[in-house]
């Protein structure tokens, strides 16, 4: 299924926002850091559409349009990410994307994968 995800690397993704920056999680409490939102009409392994996290934005979104840097790999759960960021982010680092999503992915493993091999 990763295949699916490394798709969308390199391309732009128009992301629906569906928990803004600063908003709370409805299950879990934790404040969302960044916009969170999802690629409209797609099909993850859970059943939901791809979550997407954007990044390079600090106001709350409720659309986004941007390039798909990045895919959180989560090693010990079926719900990866792609990182679709601003303009100015393009040369966002891995150490970077781990600490802007470390709110929510710091229950998983997880690597960052960058390329389509």
């Amino acid at each position: 299924m990763i295949n699916v995800y490394k798709s969308y690397l390199g391309k732009k993704v128009d992301v629906v926002i569906e928990r803004p920056l600063g908003s709370s999680h409805p299950k879990h409490g934790f404040k969302y850091e960044v916009n969170y939102g999802y690629v409209p009409d797609t099909l993850a392994p859970d059943g939901e559409e791809i979550d997407v996290y954007v990044l390079g934005v600090d106001k709350p979104l409720k659309k986004f349009s941007g390039q798909c840097i990045a895919i959180i790999h989560r090693l010990n759960d079926d719900d990866d990410k792609l990182v679709v960021v601003s303009e100015d982010a393009l040369k966002m680092s891995d150490e970077e994307i781990l600490k802007l999503t470390k709110f929510q992915e710091r229950w998983f493993q997880s690597i960052i994968i960058r390329t389509a091999e």
